[in-house]
């Protein structure tokens, strides 16, 4: 019996966390408990709808396996495309590994709706930094949506960062753009993520005000946080990463885009050609690994939710100001803590990097970044680069030096990275 008891003491010491931080730990843990319970009932209505996604989509081993060369009649392509739909509440999708990001996605949908002539209203403030030069809003990039004649308009936020929703009916109702473009996350801001709710109102005061504006949504960091999904309550079109949330930290890169049948099926002709649209295209040897993290997204995403919510509890206990709330309604998985200073931003990247199972000696260091304003540092010891599903934390060096957290592939893990992080700024600061 001694023995048993010394083990359990060593186990639960395999890192030297200072007192404070556990204590703080054991109470945070305390106010997530209901939270908790409410991110599980999401977390297995969505589990049990990809489930059911495969089985209608009539996934089978063959299509695990990919295809080479032109990629006629990848059965299995089309099977992803179908899994997705399904889970997204989508007429179609568009599913590939060869989006090399969200923000390509997001641009594949654009140049595939919008014409030369044609408007986009963007109704959430400024786009997110690495699509502001595709839409032509920064630097004088060839090939950007302002260079072939499309033009770009936006609706600032309020002041305390909500959507201004009756600037919203003036300017829909006076202009009646071709697109309605929404940013679901905050991006590099402060103001908050949006709900299917805000989502919803937007697309109601869109479809009565301009019926023809197409509604396309910017979904990063968004899918499978509810059990209402975007194309449900009013969107279009949306678009998004499959190394976050619906690629369960398994899919190796890849994007997706997913909407109305015509709509993708114009994306679709930007990605490959005119004509040939989703018909073609190799899957190689990634089918598995897409098939594998569309699986898992569900149960992923609410393991970083809790990642999440828990952090807010911490910090809140510990002085800091979050946003959102450890108990307020959340519209994606990210988590931006108020740190203040240059000093504590760094210490709490290099306490996330050190909880990793991958690189988890190296420290962070602010840098510049292709398609940023500002040098910004960035914690991700991950087993796919980049992916912000697994625990990570970046932030540009500038005011008012929040630091956006994301990610955390088992809640474990996560927690363990975030008492890390705060343990490194008692320490360091």
């Amino acid at each position: 019996m001694e023995r048993i008891l010394f083990l359990k003491v060593i186990q639960l010491n395999f890192f030297d966390i200072d007192k404070k931080v556990r204590a703080a730990s054991q109470k945070a843990m305390e106010l997530c408990r209901e939270k908790f319970q409410e991110i599980e009932d999401i977390q297995e209505y969505n589990q049990q709808k990809m489930i059911k996604a495969f089985q209608n989509a009539g996934v089978r081993e063959s299509h695990l396996n990919g295809t080479t060369g032109y990629g006629y009649g990848d059965a299995g392509r089309d099977a992803l495309d179908r899994v997705y739909a399904y889970a997204f509440d989508a007429d179609d999708a568009l599913v590939r590994h060869n989006f090399v990001s969200g923000t390509h996605a997001l641009t594949v949908g654009l140049f595939g709706i919008l014409r030369p002539g044609d408007t986009m209203l963007c109704v959430t403030g400024m786009p997110y930094d690495t699509i502001r030069s595709a839409i032509g809003i920064e630097g004088d990039y060839s090939g950007s949506l302002k260079d072939f004649g499309i033009k770009f308009e936006m609706l600032d936020l309020k002041t305390d960062g909500t959507v201004d929703y009756d600037s919203v009916e003036k300017r829909i109702d006076c202009e009646k753009p071709k697109m309605i473009y929404i940013q679901r996350s905050r991006g590099y801001s402060i103001r908050p993520s949006l709900t299917w709710r805000e989502i919803k109102k937007i697309c109601d005061i869109s479809k009565k005000k301009s019926p023809n504006s197409i509604i396309m949504l910017d979904n990063c960091y968004g899918e499978f946080i509810d059990k209402t999904e975007p194309l449900n309550v009013g969107v279009d079109i949306m678009a998004g990463s499959l190394i976050k949330n619906p690629g369960g930290g398994i899919a190796p890169t890849g994007g997706y885009i997913a909407g109305k049948k015509s709509l993708v099926e114009m994306c679709a002709y930007r990605l490959t050609t005119p004509g040939t649209g989703k018909e073609i295209g190799a899957t190689l040897n990634a089918n598995r690994e897409l098939f594998m993290g569309a699986y898992h997204a569900p149960h992923i995403t609410g393991e970083a939710l809790k990642t999440a919510v828990f952090s807010a509890a911490l910090f809140e206990i510990l002085g800091y100001e979050t946003t959102p709330k450890y108990n307020e309604k959340r519209g994606d998985i990210i988590q931006l803590i108020m740190l203040g200073n240059a000093e504590k931003l760094c210490s709490f990247c290099t306490g996330i990097q050190s909880g990793s199972a991958v690189d988890s000696f190296v420290y962070p260091e602010p840098s510049d970044m292709p398609g940023y304003e500002s040098k910004v540092i960035m914690a991700a010891g991950a087993f796919t680069l980049g992916s912000s599903i697994e625990l990570s934390a970046d932030a540009p060096l500038r005011e008012p030096y929040a630091v956006w957290m994301q990610g955390g592939l088992n809640f474990h893990s996560g927690k363990l990275g975030v008492m890390l992080a705060a343990d490194k700024i008692i320490r360091e600061t």
